[in-house]
């Protein structure tokens, strides 16, 4: 039976909605990841271990990053090819995209290994933490071909309009990292490091698990042996969108890399204190970004298939639905940040310093709501320069330079620390605001509007 879905027709709101969730509740899972390796680490081990997870978990989301940007291309050009009723050449797309990625895969593992004592040290790692986050570092290094298996496997069947499988992919990880963490860090004692194996491990099982419910599925394409082949061409083709897009996420996440070198720099209670807030920050974040990721597929269809319009559309019906979630997300961040932060700490000073930084983020909710459906329309427009170039100003026009000053204004405020990322947020909306006035004016459309999503219900 196939699940992939055609964007191109019919209504618009409903369609969105439908492929965003199943996207929700993998992003809330592989969010778990995280945020149960600090919950249980916080439980049955010491704050610096809570520093090292924390420190640990930001260098592999930086790796990450670029994959999840590069894959952006596949989905983006796999979602162009349907569109324009090209089967035998999106083939030919995930022929191409499984052999870049398994030579991105082996080139990044040994770098990351290799590299893994100096980035702890650039990160101002507090000493008593230092050799637990190179631990947990090289061995979630050792794990990155299952990282870019899951990544490549999901950008293809976002590409298809099937937001499922990827669910399915996570699901079967969460639920094996959620036990692994017990064993190893609760059970065996083995602190930072079990929950780096138990992560690992996860993600291996899943991904081999995945490959043989895919054997049942039935495409939209054929993938044959010939097809996993270095396509030079369509190799490029793939980079060359999904470049701009790693760029972008890659220094995204060194401009938070340098806040958390800046924490740590304050000490093992702030450094642990914001970790716990940057993982509920993950849960946070999790609507607008479903909606992003969902904004490129549907877009990307619509656009293979000369319907700009109607792509515009899905644009405005996404931010509406989002800002309704991101409402309720800041109230929560704001005025019951100490009740979320509990849940990962027992240690009074982490949960404090935690519920400051955490109120910064409660704008932010707001914002990203706007930032992320704008960005993942652009990106299924094929616009991915524009979006590396504003997620660049953002990340280094803004959000580094904020949060260093804030951190040298006495008395210290994690709260006013925590202030760079909706500074920067509020810079890249009013960027894509103006690129989206220019793009209207250049085709000579009328503007939308959010009550047109009102008629596609």
């Amino acid at each position: 039976m196939s699940h992939s879905q055609n964007f191109t027709q019919g209504k618009i709101f409903a369609p969105l909605i439908q492929f965003a969730l199943p996207i929700l509740a993998a992003l809330l899972l592989q969010t778990m990841y995280g945020a149960v390796d600090m919950l249980v680490v916080g439980r049955y081990a010491a704050s610096a271990d809570v520093s090292a997870v924390s420190t640990g978990s930001w260098l592999m989301q930086l790796v990450t990053s670029f994959v999840v940007g590069i894959a952006m291309g596949t989905t983006i050009l796999l979602g162009r090819k349907l569109g324009e009723g090209r089967p035998q050449e999106a083939g030919n797309i995930v022929g191409a995209s499984i052999v870049l990625f398994l030579m991105i895969a082996v080139l990044l593992t040994v770098v990351m290994e290799l590299t893994a004592p100096l980035l702890a040290h650039v990160m101002q790692t507090p000493p008593e933490a230092l050799k637990a986050t190179i631990s947990y570092t090289r061995i979630g290094s050792a794990g990155l071909v299952f990282i870019v298996a899951y990544n490549v496997l999901g950008s293809v069947f976002r590409g298809i309009g099937d937001s499922k499988m990827p669910f399915i992919t996570v699901a079967i990880a969460c639920i094996i990292n959620i036990a692994g963490d017990f064993l190893l860090v609760g059970v065996l004692h083995m602190a930072t490091a079990g929950a780096a194996i138990a992560t690992v491990a996860a993600q291996a099982i899943s991904v081999l698990l995945s490959l043989l419910i895919l054997r049942r599925r039935s495409l939209p394409f054929h993938v044959s042996l010939k097809q996993l082949k270095a396509d030079w061409h369509t190799m490029g083709g793939i980079f060359k969108l999904g470049l701009p897009i790693a760029f972008q996420d890659v220094l995204v996440s060194i401009s938070f890399l340098a806040i958390t070198a800046i924490v740590n720099s304050l000490g093992v209670i702030a450094s642990a204190g914001v970790g716990v807030a940057e993982k509920l920050c993950g849960f946070i974040m999790l609507v607008p970004s479903a909606f992003g990721q969902a904004m490129s597929a549907f877009v990307a269809q619509n656009m293979g298939a000369q319907k700009p319009q109607r792509a515009k559309k899905a644009l405005f019906c996404g931010i509406a639905a989002s800002l309704g979630v991101g409402v309720l997300m800041a109230y929560f961040s704001f005025f019951h940040g100490s009740l979320m932060t509990g849940i990962f700490s027992q240690d009074a000073a982490v949960v404090s310093a935690g519920a400051q930084y955490l109120k910064a983020y409660a704008i932010d909710c707001l914002l990203t709501s706007f930032l992320f459906c704008m960005t993942g329309y652009f990106s299924g427009c094929g616009k991915t320069t524009f979006v590396m170039l504003q997620g660049i100003i953002g990340a280094f026009g803004v959000r580094i330079p904020v949060s260093m000053l804030m951190s040298r204004i006495l008395p210290l405020s994690l709260f006013r620390i925590g202030l760079a990322t909706p500074c920067s947020s509020l810079l890249q909306v009013l960027l894509c605001l103006g690129y989206l006035w220019y793009m209207n004016r250049k085709t000579s459309s009328a503007p939308a509007s959010l009550h047109t999503c009102q008629k596609n219900i």
